[in-house]
């Protein structure tokens, strides 16, 4: 009896602190998850409605997926040999930079050039790997980021991990769902007779996909210069938001401009 009280004790305590430490681990990554949110969000801009939550579904078991991968990776690594974890970041940051920049060319210079079926196909083709691939980095970030803000044992940091992790899957995708229904939602009010603010947010939803492709980009900007900029430790001769935009903005284009050169000398 005294032993199952102890156990149920042990438990009790266990899960208190699983909780705390979620809490704060959340708290720490919250940042990260917006620009997560935002850069999945506009992912499925220019889509048919029809395929908008598939895609989203898609993506959500990728994301689960690549959280399996990263805490697992990160857990490994932490035990074999931590400085791969900063060089793997680094390459994460490299990567969204170069995302980001390549998404800016491609909208200036070529989106007007490819015939508009084209570009559709391309787009159904390619953009739930190209997020799922995005979401790989941001979820490494997460769970590197969610790692340090936890102590206790290796039990409760793996528990919390895993909480994390799925909170972080199920809170951005369920968000992201949301969003990009939102028009239905408005064709839901005018048929219940809500007729001026059903018509809003129907009126509304191209200009808040749009805003949010552009935020994505934004965010993919954010997150890649702000890894390289932690990596390096470069001073801070900008306010933070604005220094990353700008090293991101730099670094993408350090790898985009050769591209575009190679490709137009083909």
């Amino acid at each position: 009896m005294f032993s199952l009280l102890s156990l149920l004790d042990d438990v009790a305590a266990t899960l208190d602190d699983v909780a705390a430490m979620s809490k704060v681990a959340i708290k720490d990554t919250s940042a990260l998850m917006s620009d997560d949110l935002a850069v999945n969000a506009g992912v499925v801009v220019g889509v048919s409605p029809k395929r908008e939550l598939p895609m989203v579904w898609s993506i959500f078991v990728g994301s689960l997926w690549n959280k399996v991968y990263c805490v697992s990776g990160v857990l490994l690594l932490s035990a074999v040999y931590p400085p791969l974890i900063n060089a793997l970041m680094l390459l994460g940051g490299v990567y969204l930079s170069f995302e980001g920049v390549h998404k800016i060319v491609e909208k200036l210079f070529h989106s007007k050039g490819a015939p508009k079926e084209k570009r559709q196909q391309m787009s159904e083709a390619e953009k739930v790997k190209g997020a799922v691939r995005t979401d790989l980095i941001l979820s490494g970030e997460i769970v590197v980021i969610a790692k340090s803000s936890i102590e206790g044992s290796f039990f409760i940091e793996v528990v919390t991990l895993i909480v994390v992790s799925l909170a972080a899957s199920v809170l951005i995708y369920g968000l992201v769902a949301s969003i990009v229904k939102i028009d239905d939602l408005g064709l839901n009010l005018i048929k219940k007779g809500y007729k001026s603010f059903g018509e809003f947010l129907v009126k509304s939803m191209p200009y808040i996909m749009k805003f949010l492709g552009i935020v994505g980009t934004v965010a993919m900007l954010l997150v890649g210069g702000g890894i390289v900029s932690h990596i390096f430790h470069i001073p801070e001769y900008l306010p933070g938001f604005l220094q990353n935009l700008v090293l991101g903005l730099a670094v993408g284009t350090l790898l985009v401009v050769p591209l575009e050169i190679k490709q137009k000398m083909a």
